[in-house]
């Protein structure tokens, strides 16, 4: 074991959305937290890899994330670094399309043709991690950067703290609960837990600045034969990308392109991880240099950056208590012990609880689900309620003398509740109920 630097109740490993969320839930339900994150910021895929669109937080008119996600989106909002549609605006429109879709702001599930505008949030990275910073000073939380996970301490079934690498050598933080969003679930895996293998494309995340947005979104209306012609030569440079290839961000002038898509790579394999970094870069300069000529509002832009933290989707997959299937995210499957919500599927507290090892607890996207229901289930906003609704337990279970996987749902659900969540304990008009856990 590493020198020990630190001992609290709840340890949660990686400041990511999920893990600030369960970092924050606990500490204000009395728990002492430390919160441990490798890389020299908080935010995680939110702002070291710039996935700059908060979505799946809406069932049409519904808003069903609310609680810290929402606390993190009104706190951008404020520094003008947060940008999402009004209610008015909220709507299958074709006019309502050309404002907004080039924000991203859109339904992506929708069959219609324009998809709605729906409840959604464009936002800047520098924003996520001073309101993400803000909330975990304000928390009083025990806060660690710069620290990479090693290896879990358990002893026998049960964990009770993490080791760290770091500058110093290698330290060992203690806790009585122990918080997994690593999102490569790299802390219950060591610690015996059960998972499966998941793979999905990988993405080296730009911006692009000086880009004349207004002329660049009238080529595409305007001279649409010209738009398609060089739209797709950029897709082809890209390897693949989302139909929206470039966004626009609250920074005038400045778009982020969730691209390119790489696949066969696996995000644990550093020798795949250091290919899938190279082959990004070239594939940016290649679009880059291709928009910089042949599409009108770009002649003047240049490259601003790509994300420090490569965009990874899926890789280790947690088995659980439950394992969600495609079958219950599509058909909106809600559960008795359902603790958060996406856009319209519900996430089980047994999907977070890991099998022979007490007292840890995941949160993020390495819940328990299978390799196709997750791939349309790990949007940031869910994950920030799986964060809030994990965190909220552990410090119930710490209050209470319990186990984790022995606290009670239902006074849980009740809680996250009265907190401003919404744990998705009332199933919406079009969901597909079990009546019992067992069902």
């Amino acid at each position: 074991m590493g020198n020990i630097v630190h001992e609290t109740d709840v340890v949660v490993v990686g400041g990511g959305p999920a893990g600030i969320a369960a970092a924050v839930a606990a500490s204000r339900n009395g728990a002492k937290v430390a919160l441990l994150e490798r890389y020299a910021q908080l935010g995680g895929l939110a702002a070291g890899a710039m996935v700059l669109v908060l979505d799946d937080m809406c069932n049409e008119n519904e808003i069903t994330v609310k609680g810290i996600t929402q606390e993190v989106v009104d706190r951008m909002e404020k520094m003008k670094l947060a940008v999402y549609p009004p209610e008015a605006d909220r709507r299958a429109d074709p006019e309502m399309f050309r404002k907004w879709s080039r924000w991203g702001l859109y339904d992506y599930y929708a069959r219609t043709k324009p998809p709605p505008i729906c409840y959604s949030v464009a936002f800047d990275p520098e924003g996520w991690k001073r309101a993400s910073e803000d909330l975990v000073t304000e928390h009083d939380i025990h806060l660690r950067l710069h620290s990479w996970f090693s290896e879990p301490i358990v002893e026998g079934r049960r964990i009770t703290g993490v080791e760290c690498e770091t500058k110093e050598g290698r330290q060992s933080i203690l806790g009585r609960v122990v918080i997994d969003c690593t999102g490569d679930l790299d802390v219950a895996s060591r610690a015996g837990a059960p998972f499966v293998g998941g793979s999905y494309f990988l993405t080296t995340v730009f911006r692009l600045g000086g880009v004349d947005t207004d002329r660049a979104e009238r080529f595409e209306y305007e001279e649409p034969e010209k738009f398609l012609e060089v739209d797709k030569k950029a897709k082809e440079l890209l390897g693949g990308s989302w139909d929206k290839w470039w966004l626009k961000t609250p920074l005038p002038g400045v778009v982020w392109c969730n691209c390119p898509h790489m696949r066969g790579y696996d995000g644990t394999h550093v020798e795949d991880l250091t290919k899938a970094q190279l082959e990004g870069r070239r594939r940016v300069d290649e679009v880059f240099a291709l928009v910089r000529g042949r599409w009108p509002g770009f002649e003047k832009s240049y490259i601003v950056d790509l994300a420090p933290q490569m965009g990874v989707r899926q890789t280790r997959l947690l088995e659980g208590e439950y394992v969600v299937t495609k079958e219950d995210v599509h058909n909106r499957v809600h559960f008795p012990d359902s603790v958060a919500r996406g856009r319209d599927y519900y996430t089980p507290y047994r999907a977070l609880l890991p099998k022979k090892i007490e007292q840890l607890l995941v949160a993020g996207r390495h819940y328990s689900a299978t390799s196709t229901a997750q791939k349309t289930s790990r949007e940031i906003p869910p994950c920030m309620s799986m964060g809030e609704a994990v965190g909220v337990a552990a410090a119930m279970a710490l209050d209470e003398g319990k186990l984790v996987r022995d606290v009670d749902v239902t006074a849980l659900q009740k809680k996250l509740r009265a907190q401003g969540a919404d744990p998705g304990d009332v199933p919406s008009k079009n969901a597909t109920v079990r009546e019992s856990v067992e069902s």
